[in-house]
Parts: C-alpha cells; structure tokens; sequence
C-alpha cells in the first residue's frame, strides 16, 4: 500500500443546495416505515441574526493519499492523529504535515460489506493510561475494545479489552461511531445490522447510542439502567457534541430520508415506525432531513459554529450552523462532486480546520489514482 503526503492546493466550488423535505414515505416490506403525518414539517431553521459566530471555510487542500478505506479519525494530545483502515484492520498514526506511520493492525477484524475496523477514541485520559478504544466487526458480532499505546507509540492490536461486545453485525448497519464526551464517559454509536426490530428492544445493543464508562459498565444516570442512552436508530455512524455540551448524531435513512438528530436521553426516535419527520407524541423528530441522494451522512464534527457532516453518496461536505441554543439553520452543500464520497470528519484540537476522509475505495466509489484521501479544510 502508498501512503504519499501532499500540500498542494486543491480548487474548491461552495454550492449551495436547499434542503429536502419529505412529507411521504414509501412502503418497503416488512421493515418499512409507517406512514407520515403530512401535516408534520421539518422545523423552521433558525434566523441568521440567531446563530453562533460562523467561520468561512477555505480551500481544502490534501494532506495524505494513499490510504486504504479510512474510516475514523481521532486525535492524540500531541496533535498527531489515529486514523482506521476499514479493509485492512490497521491504525496509521498521521502527523499535521502528512506524513503517515502503520503503527498497529488489530485482531479479530473481519472486514466484510460495511463492516470492519470503524470507529476509534483516545482516553480522555491519555497522558496517565496511553489508552485507545475502536469499534470493530468480528466474525460474530460487533464489538468497543481497549488498545494500549506503546512508549514507542506503537498500538498492540492482539492484546485487548473488550469494552462492549454482543452488538449485532452484519454486511450493512454496523453502526461504528465512538466519541468521549465532556463527562469523561464513552458514546458508542450503533446500527440495527438489518435487524429492524432490534432498534425498539431496548434490551439489545443494535440501533441505540449507548453510554458507558471507560471500563464498559453501563454509566450512571443512563435512563434504563443499561448501556442505552438512545433507541430507535437505523444506524448511526457519527457523533459530536456541540454547545451547551449537546450531543448530535447522524443517522442513514432507508430508501428516502437522511437525517441528523439531537440526542435526549432515553429518547425514541422512530426507527422502524417511521423514517424522517413524524410529529408524532413519544417518538423524537430529527432536526435536519435529506433526501439520501444528497447525503447518506457518516462523520460528524463541531467546529466554528457549525456541524460539519461528510456524505458518501451525496459527495459533498454539509455545513449545518447551530445556535448558542443548539437549533439549527439552514444546511449547506460544500464541494459536491469534488472528492467523491466523504466520510470521517473532525475538527483539529485547536479547531482551526476540518479533517475529512475519503471513502472512495470502499466499494461503492469511483476511486482515483491517489485515493483515498485526507483532506483538511480550514476554518
């Protein structure tokens, strides 16, 4: 495999797309939404004059090619990052001037259809514990382990701790999305692995957001007295929290509607009974919807006063600013067509740019020569 760094310039087009509401859903088999109140909308976007200070993007550039599915990026305290390789199991250790490291494969990885290596975490508590946590996809389940990170910054890959094990998996919906919150407490995001009745059981890992401590115990205060935090997902891939310390999630519709929610806990938000915008009493509306032509939404980032949002079959970068309230505006489209499928997202420790991965090599893209890719946007 070719890993080439990059600091060249990359020509950007901003193009602006309205967003898509979708007031019908069409049945699907058994697993098919429910029908939808047409009178139900997707919530007014906040006023300009109501939302946070944004800050302009400017012109990605690229910073590494070469890379082979990656998935999830998560950054070390010395500024360097930890990127996952969903084929290859492997973990590349990235500098900010783009120079790449292999610095572990991890074991038990059976990278098939949309599964594999996923997500990664480093400890909050990194300088004490040299700890890392990924998601990945064995051959019987999905499952969070604790990695240790060597005096020689290497990553023992055989040697684990199973955190969380027992999430369903299959060759779509693995979910896969990690992130520590403010609390110090791991988010653990999931898909229903095709099983459409698990997001409603509450008593199974798939289509949830769970939250646990760092050792895996279900934390205290979550709403069931288990791992979840949040039911009713199809599947989620993306995490971020945003201010006021409010946690959003990205989630892949079925055949009609992306969205992006705000997770409350113990929340239900729809999946199977509905897909989209419900307005019905006890389920959770989402904040944003899309037609999935122009999303199927994976990573998600805050940084300048928005969440940023890579979509793979949109190949485009959205831009949804927030408010110091956490209602959103109104979502803009940034690079369509420009790179291709984008996935992982995440803002730099001092958030002054975006890195974005590429996922054009993960079977369902149109790969160029130097993909795939890390890009980063600045802010």
């Amino acid at each position: 495999m070719r890993i080439a760094a990059r600091g060249y310039g990359v020509a950007a087009a901003l193009v602006a797309a309205a967003l898509v509401v979708v007031l019908a859903l069409a049945s699907c088999g058994s697993t098919a939404p429910g029908p939808v109140d047409a009178t139900a909308q997707v919530p007014t976007p906040a006023a300009t004059s109501d939302l946070a200070p944004q800050r302009t993007p400017g012109a990605p550039r690229v910073l590494l090619t070469g890379l082979e599915v990656p998935w999830a990026i998560a950054f070390l305290p010395d500024g360097n990052a930890l990127v996952t390789e969903r084929e290859s199991g492997r973990i590349v250790r990235v500098t900010p001037q783009g120079a790449a490291t292999p610095v572990g494969t991890v074991g038990g990885v059976s990278a098939r259809g949309e599964g594999g290596l996923l997500g990664i975490a480093v400890s909050p508590r990194f300088a004490t514990d040299r700890a890392v946590y990924v998601y990945y996809t064995s051959a019987e389940d999905n499952r969070v382990v604790r990695l240790q990170v060597g005096p020689d910054d290497t990553i023992d890959g055989t040697t684990q701790q199973v955190i969380v094990s027992g999430i369903g998996a299959a060759s779509i919906h693995n979910g896969g999305g990690l992130t520590f919150g403010p609390d110090g407490l791991l988010y653990v995001a999931t898909g229903d692995a095709s099983r459409s009745d698990a997001s409603q059981d509450r008593d199974d890992l798939g289509g949830k957001v769970l939250r646990v401590t760092p050792d895996g115990a279900p934390a205290p205060g979550n709403p069931f007295g288990t791992a979840v935090w949040t039911y009713g997902h199809r599947n989620v891939q993306g995490l971020a929290f945003g201010p006021g310390d409010r946690l959003y999630a990205t989630e892949f519709g079925q055949n009609t509607v992306d969205e992006i929610n705000l997770l409350t806990p113990g929340a239900d938000y729809g999946w199977p009974t509905v897909e989209g915008i419900a307005g019905r009493e006890g389920l959770t509306d989402p904040l944003v919807t899309w037609a999935t032509s122009a999303a199927s939404p994976s990573g998600l980032a805050y940084a300048g006063g928005s969440l940023w949002a890579g979509a793979l079959r949109g190949e485009r970068l959205w831009r949804i600013p927030l408010t110091a309230d956490g209602r959103t505006g109104t979502p803009e489209a940034l690079y369509t067509g420009e790179f291709g499928r984008l996935r992982g997202v995440v803002a730099t420790p001092d958030g002054s740019a975006l890195w974005v991965t590429t996922s054009n090599r993960d079977g369902r893209g149109s790969p160029a020569d130097d993909d795939d890719r890390i890009l980063v946007v600045p802010l």
